[in-house]
């Protein structure tokens, strides 16, 4: 007989931490190695800048087809095969010699990552009550954080031990591993082996929606656009993820060529914005949840945290115009920490807003409009770059895109709940 347990929701939460950090490790292995590469490629700023844009026009293209399939066949087999497929283009990396191969290998790396965010929305829609929603959705993607923070230190040692290649080998190969342990443990909660009938109940009886106790979606995904809260989710996004995308590009770059700090010191120094936005990512989950069973007001409780979240992240504009390292250090763990504690309630969203059994293909469109943001922000500041020859002014462009979603999220997302049929569109 299997084990049975009241705790099976949380080895689950574990598995979608991981799959996280995995993937944000794997994607941000390029910029950790971007400074060695250019050197040893002799790859220019503006060629930088398109290899690191070309990931996330694939990931963007890919978000709603991901959260399909994911809603339509299941999170089990498609998030498997989404990291499969991203860890094999990451291992592929090390094998490119020009822009164009480096290009190529990010865009299927692309198409493999789309998955993972939309497949955990829908998986928390389905193995957690309503009211943890806002702590479990801020620790799997402090994954993010944590895959941007030990990227840095771990490809800097590898660079050195054995060279910029091998650092994107043992990269992909740590994605296989996950996979192997998903599967072996993953089922949705009526079908978990080891879930005891209290804690499914517990699960459910939580739940506004009853996600996965069938297929039924009351609409076609493009009429998700027609909603006024849909399009708010999406813009609001675009616009964290253009401040966020800097740290997981060009950051490294900045602190070498821009600070003239060495590769072990960048490493170091790379670590500390994300893993300050780690204790900024928890809280917010946690005061999201804590408002929402309080107050039992869903708007205050999401809301709180992605305008002032988005507001604190304006500091990132004045890091470019202080001389002290300290200080501008100080100003960019400020700014990550405001992008987190938003992003606890960004992810949310899906959960909250999506009819039933869309949660997945919600949270694609979100990330589709979203990392355009990380298509663009790229491309901008490797022009910015340059033109100038600094990076002060694509700092400030950063920080006015972080202002912009504070409004979008205060005055145009209005009463957060679950889409349905006859609800008034835009």
């Amino acid at each position: 007989m299997p084990k049975r347990n009241n705790r099976v929701r949380f080895h689950i939460a574990i598995l979608m931490l991981f799959a996280i950090v995995i993937n944000y490790l794997d994607r941000t292995v390029m910029s950790a190695a971007a400074p060695i590469i250019a050197i040893d490629l002799n790859i220019s700023p503006e060629a930088m800048g398109w290899i690191m844009s070309a990931f996330f026009l694939s990931y963007a293209c890919c978000q709603i087809p991901a959260g399909f399939l994911a809603d339509r066949f299941g999170q089990r087999t498609t998030l498997a095969g989404s990291v499969t497929w991203w860890s094999l283009a990451t291992g592929a990396t090390a094998l490119a010699t020009s822009p164009i191969g480096f290009i190529f290998a990010r865009v299927f790396m692309g198409i493999g990552e789309a998955a993972a965010y939309p497949c955990n929305g829908g998986i928390t829609a389905k193995w957690f009550p309503d009211r943890e929603r806002g702590r479990v959705t801020a620790l799997f993607d402090s994954g993010s954080r944590f895959g941007t923070a030990f990227t840095m230190p771990l490809v800097v040692w590898i660079i050195a031990a054995w060279g910029w290649h091998a650092a994107f080998f043992i990269c992909g190969a740590l994605g296989l591993i996950w996979v192997v342990w998903w599967l072996c443990v993953y089922r949705d909660p009526e079908q978990h082996p080891s879930i005891s009938t209290k804690e499914l109940k517990y699960i459910r009886d939580g739940q506004i929606k009853k996600e996965g106790i069938d297929t039924i979606q009351p609409m076609k995904w493009y009429q998700l656009l027609k909603y006024r809260n849909v399009l708010a989710m999406c813009i609001g996004f675009f616009m964290l993820n253009y401040a966020v995308y800097f740290f997981i590009t060009w950051f490294p770059t900045y602190l070498m060529k821009e600070r003239g700090l060495s590769l072990t010191e960048m490493g170091i120094l790379a670590m500390l914005p994300p893993l300050c936005g780690i204790i900024g990512q928890w809280i917010g989950g946690w005061l999201t949840d804590f408002i929402y069973i309080k107050t039992d007001n869903i708007n205050l409780a999401r809301k709180l945290n992605l305008v002032s979240g988005m507001l604190i992240a304006t500091s990132i504009s004045f890091a470019g115009l202080v001389d002290s390292i300290a200080i501008m250090m100080t100003l960019l763990c400020i700014s990550y920490i405001g992008l987190a504690f938003a992003g606890s309630a960004i992810w949310c969203l899906p959960g909250d807003v999506a009819p039933r059994n869309m949660t997945s293909v919600l949270g694609g469109i979100q990330n589709t409009v979203s990392n355009c943001g990380g298509i663009l922000g790229p491309i901008v500041t490797g022009y910015i770059i340059g033109a100038t020859g600094s990076f002060m002014y694509a700092l400030v462009v950063s920080g006015c895109a972080c202002a912009i979603g504070a409004l979008v999220y205060l005055f145009i997302l209005k009463d957060i709940k679950p889409i349905t049929e006859n609800q008034t569109t835009l």
